[in-house]
């Protein structure tokens, strides 16, 4: 053992020391809760995770990588009524409904913020388990869109940076000619006509719509696609374009709503929700970024650095919470749907996502908070099957297609064993992969019967699980 692994393993070991005797001499001083935001990009299966977790930290068969399920401290896990009264509860029993019953189906995607809380009864382990008996440990969930996370990235962003990365990426892109040719039709230092702004950002917003169903990550402003009593209002009317900074032109009241949509609805949101996160899990779809094309995974990678941009690292100490401080201690970004892949292939997922993430830490400058990537499916929807093809044989999955109800054998394409085969690509803005074609697949979930004490079928759940909750436990 090498003198540095020595030193963290002793490091390692005194934070838990003290963990535990914050936790047998404190007794109530502190709120023993901790809230875990849970937010995905576009299409990542946010709701599915979520309800997957409840359903596994309540039913804990499938999940020996949690250690305080292998060591047997938990004693007992429920569901409460969450804390805030304001915010309306996550609907999990409706949502395991859909997984499980007669019809299995993908539950509703959420459209605003929700929360639940799980609370455990768990024995401390460790020297000073025998100091006391069991404690109780509250899980706070936190489930917002993705889209408003990444309106965080808008604060440090003015209305000229926001309008020019835009206006460089959009000329790549079919699904923008509509706004392009919209845009080329209107004098931005002409004088302000509310009819032309709504026209535009009418069209911005359809441009959205397609970036998101096309699996583009980047779909801010948020609220567009998602807006609520604010549809309508001029903080959800305004659009990128380039414009002189003339008073009473319309683009400067383009400049002037974006500064008031970060204003009124971004802080808002950062201030009552986001900061008050300790943990959080960001899901991505990384397979059908890929299937989309360079673009789209170069998308990824750029958001993930403005994400990372955005949090506030560092570690939660017990003398930073007396004190009113705030900072997200751990983040996991997840690659979701590795059901979608034969096993043989979900060490190239999580390297592609970790490769994604080692560039997003290095390009953001992060440090402080404990950041991971890997690979997960909550809801394991297909089994793998083996199929003869053109003199070989491919590892492939077999499941339900959403579109036929119908068993199908799918092969998704090799992922390269260097993610910088297809990083290298989407960094250089290539219009294509020259040498792979990638496929991607609706499937159903199966309503397969579990055990007695077994939650929903998934892969590495319980290992996500371990990253983001099991010091706590």
């Amino acid at each position: 053992m090498g003198i540095g692994r020595l030193a963290g393993d002793v490091v390692r070991g005194v934070e838990e020391t003290t963990t535990q005797i914050g936790h047998a001499l404190t007794g109530g001083l502190f709120d023993n809760s901790l809230r875990l935001g849970v937010t995905g990009l576009s299409q990542a299966g946010k709701t599915v995770f979520i309800t997957s977790l409840m359903a596994n930290l309540l039913d804990r068969g499938r999940m020996g990588g949690l250690q305080a399920v292998s060591a047997g401290r938990i004693e007992a896990a429920y569901l409460q009524p969450q804390p805030d009264d304001t915010i309306p509860r996550f609907e999990y029993e409706r949502h395991l409904a859909a997984l499980t019953g007669p019809n299995p189906h993908w539950p509703e995607s959420t459209r605003q913020v929700s929360q639940l809380r799980l609370s455990f009864r768990v024995r401390s382990g460790g020297v000073l388990g025998g100091l006391r008996g069991a404690r109780v440990q509250h899980l706070d969930i936190i489930d917002y869109p993705g889209e408003w996370l990444l309106d965080l990235t808008l604060l440090d962003k003015s209305y000229a940076e926001w309008s020019a990365t835009l206006l460089a990426a959009l000329p790549r892109r079919d699904y923008a000619a509509a706004y392009l040719a919209a845009l080329a039709d209107t004098d931005p230092d002409a004088p302000h006509d509310e009819a032309r702004a709504q026209d535009l950002a009418a069209s911005f917003t359809d441009y959205l719509r397609a970036a998101r169903a096309a699996g583009l990550p980047d779909i801010s402003p948020g609220r567009f696609l998602l807006p609520g009593d604010l549809a309508g209002s001029p903080a959800l009317t305004f659009a990128p374009m380039a414009h002189k900074g003339q008073r009473g032109s319309l683009g400067r009241e383009m400049e002037r709503r974006f500064e008031a949509y970060k204003s009124h609805v971004v802080r808002p949101f950062f201030r009552d929700h986001f900061a008050r996160i300790d943990r959080q899990i960001v899901l991505a779809d990384v397979l059908g970024a890929v299937h989309s094309g360079p673009d789209a995974v170069a998308e990824l990678g750029r958001t993930m650095t403005e994400l990372l941009s955005a949090f506030r690292p560092g570690r939660n100490a017990w003398l930073t919470r007396l004190m009113g401080g705030k900072r997200v201690e751990r983040i996991l970004f997840a690659a979701t749907k590795a059901d979608h892949l034969h096993h043989s292939q979900h060490a190239r997922l999580t390297a592609l996502m970790a490769a994604l993430l080692r560039q997003a830490r290095d390009r953001a400058n992060f440090a402080g908070a404990r950041t991971d990537a890997m690979a997960i499916a909550a809801v394991r929807a297909t089994v793998e099957d083996q199929r003869a093809h053109g003199g070989e044989t491919l590892d492939c999955v077999r499941g339900t297609l959403m579109e036929t109800g119908k068993q199908a054998a799918f092969f998704a394409g090799d992922l390269p064993e260097d993610p910088m085969a297809l990083i290298g690509p989407a960094r250089d803005g290539a219009a294509k992969w020259l040498d792979a074609d990638f496929g991607i697949m609706q499937f159903a979930p199966v309503g397969l019967s579990r055990r007695p004490g077994d939650g929903l079928a998934h892969i590495r759940l319980d290992r996500a699980a371990q990253f983001l909750i099991g010091d706590m436990l």
